[in-house]
């Protein structure tokens, strides 16, 4: 009986593995050949409308969510004034005449720099004093200078940046001093002169119990003189996977306003000697627009790991194309760029305009 068995299993293993004729028959077959080729076309058709559904139903699903999340995201910089329904995107608008402007007299502040006192430096016209920045479907509430410095007691407010924004800096003060009626509880808390030549400068307002401060950081990445004996044509460095040497000053503000790319242009770059340093290596052929990629990047990763986002409000301020006679009379926060959505509370920090 095993014998049978095992001759059995043989043959049947011979039948369906190893005969020639069985084998060419199912191959050589036209018919065999036929179905064999309608059913690989069938599968390639039906693997065809599986995609083809599947990309039919992503696309459906984009144009369905997209302008969903198009407008979540965009009314995360819109602001609620009032307590209404009605939200009002900051950003979209344009500049218009107002004739209540300006909101205060450069010459009665002596916090504003002589270089930027125009009609004390013999200027005639003072109509480039009265624009006020106006969103296309609102209006912004006027600056309240007692209300704004009530919001600011106890705070500390720090700039960072160039020269924007320390005219930035001094405008918001000349401000708030219009609300202050003992003057003297104003003042530098180093005694200092508003200068350009000083990296750190803080008015406090005493009565109030804050500060308004700046901290001068032109590229906001550590900037190093070069060894004499170094590259020659290499005069200074850019660390710009390290950020600025002050910048454990910075921590601990109720808000951050930082500002750089004045001077990310050649001139005051490569025009002076000044080239990239990544990982202790230098970069000599590294362009300005990829350096200051990599220096914002060393900048958002500082912003995540330093501050903390339930105390400290940030923002990033854009730049103009020139700025030398421009006499800033408010406190642009329109043109800044916010890394997070904008609370009404700054907006109002932010109002002079």
């Amino acid at each position: 009986m095993s014998t049978f068995g095992r001759s059995l299993s043989h043959k049947q293993r011979a039948l369906t593995v190893s005969s020639p004729r069985l084998f060419d028959k199912s191959v050589s077959s036209p018919r065999f050949s036929r179905k064999s080729e309608v059913s690989r076309l069938f599968r390639v058709l039906i693997a065809i409308g599986s995609v083809v559904s599947f990309f039919l139903a992503i696309g459906g699903g984009y144009l369905y969510v997209l302008p969903n999340l198009t407008k979540s995201f965009h009314e995360e910089n819109l602001i609620s004034f009032n307590g209404s329904d009605s939200f009002c995107d900051i950003f979209d608008g344009k500049w218009v005449v107002d004739n209540n402007y300006p909101l205060y007299n450069a010459s009665e502040c002596p916090f504003v720099e002589k270089g930027f006192n125009c009609l004390a430096n013999g200027r005639t016209n003072g109509d480039y004093l009265k624009w006020r920045w106006k969103p296309r479907n609102c209006e912004l509430p006027r600056f309240n200078v007692h209300h704004m410095l009530e919001i600011l007691r106890n705070k500390r407010i720090v700039f960072v940046g160039d020269s924007m924004s320390r005219t930035q800096w001094e405008s918001l003060i000349c401000l708030l001093m219009t609300g202050v009626q003992d003057k003297g509880s104003v003042y530098e808390v180093n005694g200092n002169k508003i200068t350009k030549l000083i990296r750190f400068l803080g008015v406090r307002f005493s009565s109030f119990n804050f500060t308004v401060e700046f901290y001068r950081s032109v590229f906001l990445v550590q900037h190093t003189w070069s060894s004499k004996y170094g590259i020659k044509r290499v005069r200074s460095t850019l660390t710009l996977d390290k950020l600025d040497d002050i910048s454990d000053e910075w921590i601990n503000a109720d808000v951050l306003i930082f500002n750089s790319g004045q001077w990310w242009v050649p001139g005051k770059l490569f025009g002076v000697g000044c080239y990239f340093q990544v990982n202790s290596t230098l970069r000599i052929g590294m362009s300005i627009q990829m350096a200051f990629r990599t220096a914002l990047e060393t900048w958002s990763s500082w912003i995540d790991t330093k501050i903390n986002p339930n105390r400290t409000r940030v923002f990033f301020r854009t730049f103009e194309p020139s700025h030398w006679r421009y006499l800033l009379i408010a406190m642009p926060s329109i043109q800044m760029n916010a890394f997070g959505s904008l609370s009404r509370k700054f907006l109002q920090i932010g109002a002079a305009i």
